[in-house]
């Protein structure tokens, strides 16, 4: 301990002698180990971290297949549900959910809340104890019971100032009185729900449930020491008797449902709430790493510069019997010093830099509120400190910590050029920082092409940002269904006083907006073809619009025309379907007109009066869905006498959209013909547009910085081993020179020395990259993982600017006065 103390004494006092070597190693070291901490952070966070559930690894997410049909994935259905819950051998429970919103009136103004829809197991499977009052029990589940909700903390503080009264009240949800039961934990999320306030019952009716509408989510918790093929055989065993037990949906056999070979698709409830962010994260933390790799190698070669002006130092205490273990453990106490404070003040910048990270993440980052600074990433960082310290220790040890007393004595002359040998490891650690920077350069170079190729996407619409919406949903205790109709003529009214408003270039509505994350499909029968025995016809994406929809989106009919107000009125049985889809079934947008279509057997069949363009409706990088666009009001759709869009959501096409004055305007003009109607989800399509492309933009900034990290180091460790080089050789440069050697020979000499190690680099770096840039397939878009126009481009402009870093120094050859460097001698 002694010996070790003092050690560190020297080691310390000789790092604090050279201040501008110590700085620049402790931030380079600090940046590389600090940005990956702040990335396995967010991967901990999002990707190791158990839920924060009790045993959640028994948490299994429901969902089901059905290959006839091609859905790869579909939601539950109510009819599996109960069958499921009722005859499963391998569940504790299972347990039905779904995100929703409602309108909280009696108390001032209107206010729209974000809430869910759950079965009575939902929240005892996620192990949720109430903060006050009790929850869902199965009696309140029922069809029959009194209407009961349960309250969020934040919202049961916010709403009721945390008063314990609250428990036996009402709230008026919907223009439904609720009774409140309970009130949720202080820290309780229902998973990747973060902002629900209010939770109500499903409440669904076992004796009206059909098969189909596969419109809910499900979680389950597995039974103790039951795998998941058990259970996947399990619930493929109920699918024939779910089929069995319940009737069809009006207009729909039940050998679409047989046909349709449903199977049960488990996984991991994590899976559900993470999604496919773990792709994009992993990619992340790989091109972090290699920034480390890269400044490990650069702050070797800062330590190599250093012990090799310590060689014959280190030769005379060889010769006075100084042991080898000795001098390796003094190189490796100066290496671990660094490594350890190069750590400290990384994940003191990591702290920063991870509030700013999680600021700028991407809209819908799942688990961004379990980021964090915790043991697992200490004990990371701690494993970061340690591996870097060896990495950049073990080659100065391997080199001179062992050097024999004779030749360094012989070597220690200034006379003396270096030998090849004693460069021969910095140039290597030179060649590995130039390759992994191509590579970094590479993925980030795809990533703009992803970005570029996403960008000249056309969306379906123009001029997103002018373009504002809101939501609202007219619930049946304000306009009963008998009276269906009213709900059009109030929303037509509605839109008549947004468009009077100052600014208001044109104003519709629909059932949703391109981008907005809602969506409803399902099958979708034409009049003129046939299908054979057991072919079920493919899923199309359905809308339903109000006129002048699309023309306010900026959509184009490619042929044909628009809906009127006379076809919504007078019910008409017609439809447009997008071009897309005009071409797959009958060639040209052209050949779709006068066709028709249908949903369901019992439907009336519509005719097809226009074709427009292909939108964009799940992002820019997503495929344009084949679609149908249908009137808000019809008559005979999907078994349902009349159908009426209750919810909707309103598109204002204005040079004042996304201002705060515009919509509290927008506001008022809906009050004004509904005062009960709170607006929801204010926004403009400019905002779902960014957030649709906000992965890729995230990907590729971080990307963009790791790959000019690592091309920053590179290049200086090129530049360090030219320009050491030019210093070690100042008497060889002077006898050259004496001896009529020109100026521009000898900068093209060390240039031409800088630039081998910048090919050999460039080569390694197109072999690693061309391997494992296919693990980056996934989250390209258009663009192919061996693009030759990125690699050619990085490499050319790699080279460039390592002929840079090699030219610079080298002109001190040419500056060298061959007297004064013959005289220093």
């Amino acid at each position: 301990m002694t010996t070790f103390i003092s050690q560190l004494r020297q080691v310390v006092r000789r790092l604090g002698r050279a201040p501008m070597f110590t700085a620049i190693t402790l931030l380079t070291l600090a940046i590389g180990v600090g940005a990956n901490t702040v990335i396995f952070s967010v991967v901990e966070g999002v990707l190791l971290k158990p839920l924060p559930y009790p045993e959640a690894d028994r948490l299994i997410g429901v969902w089901y297949q059905a290959p006839g049909i091609d859905l790869p994935e579909l939601n539950m259905a109510p009819s599996l549900y109960f069958i499921d819950r009722e005859q499963n051998t391998t569940l504790q429970d299972i347990a039905v959910y779904d995100g929703d919103a409602f309108a909280v009136t009696g108390a001032g103004e209107p206010e729209h809340v974000r809430g869910m829809d759950v079965t009575d197991g939902a929240l005892p499977l996620l192990g949720v104890t109430p903060a006050l009052g009790r929850i869902f029990t199965h009696q309140d589940d029922l069809p029959s019971a009194p209407k009961t909700v349960l309250l969020s903390y934040a919202y049961w503080q916010k709403k009721f100032g945390s008063a314990s009264s609250v428990i036996g009240s009402s709230i008026t949800l919907d223009g439904e009185a609720r009774q409140i039961i309970g009130v949720l934990p202080r820290n309780f999320q229902f998973l990747e729900y973060h902002d629900a306030s209010l939770f109500v019952p499903m409440q669904w009716d076992r004796s009206k449930t059909k098969l189909g509408n596969f419109s809910n989510r499900a979680l389950a918790r597995l039974k103790p020491g039951v795998t998941m093929h058990q259970v996947n055989a399990d619930m493929a065993r109920l699918v024939p008797i779910t089929i069995r037990s319940f009737p069809a949906p009006d207009g729909f056999s039940i050998s679409l449902f047989e046909k349709a070979h449903l199977a049960p698709l488990l996984r991991p409830l994590k899976q559900d709430v993470i999604g496919d962010i773990g792709k994009v994260l992993w990619v992340l933390m790989g091109s972090i790493a290699l920034v480390l790799l890269v400044a490990c190698a650069n702050v070797a070669n800062l330590l190599l510069v250093r012990v090799e002006g310590r060689r014959q130092e280190l030769a005379v205490r060889s010769a006075l019997g100084a042991p080898w273990k000795r001098t390796a453990g003094e190189l490796l106490i100066e290496s671990l010093v660094l490594g350890l404070a190069g750590s400290a003040i990384g994940l003191a910048l990591a702290f920063g830099a991870l509030r700013a990270l999680v600021a700028v993440a991407p809209t819908g980052l799942p688990r961004i509120n379990e980021i964090g600074i915790d043991i697992p990433v200490l004990l990371f960082t701690l494993g970061l400190a340690l591996f870097t310290s060896l990495l950049i220790g073990v080659i100065p040890i391997i080199k001179y910590a062992g050097v024999k007393a004779a030749a360094g004595l012989r070597e220690g002359g200034r006379a003396l050029s270096q030998s090849r040998e004693r460069h021969r490891a910095r140039k290597i650690l030179v060649v590995v920082q130039v390759a992994l920077a191509l590579v970094l350069l590479i993925c980030s170079g795809l990533m703009i092409r992803t970005f570029r190729a996403i960008m000249h996407v056309d969306p379906g619409f123009t001029s997103p940002e002018s373009l504002q919406t809101f939501r609202f949903y007219v619930p049946e205790t304000q306009i009963p269904d008998e009276k269906a109709d009213l709900i059009i003529h109030q929303d037509q009214e509605i839109l008549n006083k947004i468009a009077a408003l100052p600014g208001v270039q044109s104003v519709s509505f629909s059932s949703n907006i391109p981008m907005d994350g809602s969506s409803s499909s399902d099958l979708l029968f034409a009049q003129d073809h046939t299908y054979s025995e057991g072919q079920i016809p493919p899923i199309r994406r359905f809308k339903s619009i109000a006129p002048g929809f699309l023309s306010t989106l900026g959509a184009k009919l490619v042929a044909g025309r628009d809906l009127t107000w006379d076809d919504t009125y007078g019910k008409r049985p017609v439809a447009l379907i997008s071009e897309n889809f005009a071409r797959e079934y009958w060639h040209t947008p052209e050949g779709a007109l006068g066709k028709k279509i249908r949903a369901a057997n019992t439907d009336d069949w519509r005719e097809i009066i226009g074709v427009v363009q292909n939108m964009h409706d799940d992002g820019a990088d997503k495929p344009a869905p084949t679609a149908a666009y249908w009137p808000v009001l019809k008559q005979n759709f999907e078994g349902e006498k009349l159908n009426v869009q209750r919810g909707v959501s309103f598109l204002i096409r204005s040079p004042r959209a996304g201002s705060q004055a515009f919509m509290k305007e927008v506001q008022q003009a809906v009050w004004q013909v509904n005062a009960s109607v709170p607006l929801a989800d204010p926004a403009t399509v400019g905002e779902f547009y960014s957030k649709s492309m906000a992965r890729t933009s995230f990907t590729l900034v971080l990307l963009s910085i790791a790959g000019g990290m690592a091309l920053l180091l590179g290049i200086i460790g090129i530049y360090g081993v030219i320009s050491y080089t030019v210093s070690q050789r100042t008497r060889e440069i002077g006898i050259r020179m004496a001896l009529g050697a020109q100026r521009n020979s000898l900068t093209s000499l060390f240039v031409r020395q800088g630039m081998m190690l910048a090919f050999i680099g460039a080569a390694c770096g197109l072999v690693v990259a061309f391997v494992s840039m296919r693990l980056m397939s996934s989250i390209l878009f258009d663009v192919s993982p061996v693009d030759p126009l990125t690699y050619i481009a990085i490499t050319v402009a790699v080279v460039l600017t390592a002929w840079l870093a090699c030219y610079l120094p080298s002109r001190r050859a040419a500056t060298i006065n061959p007297v004064n460097a013959l005289r220093s001698e």
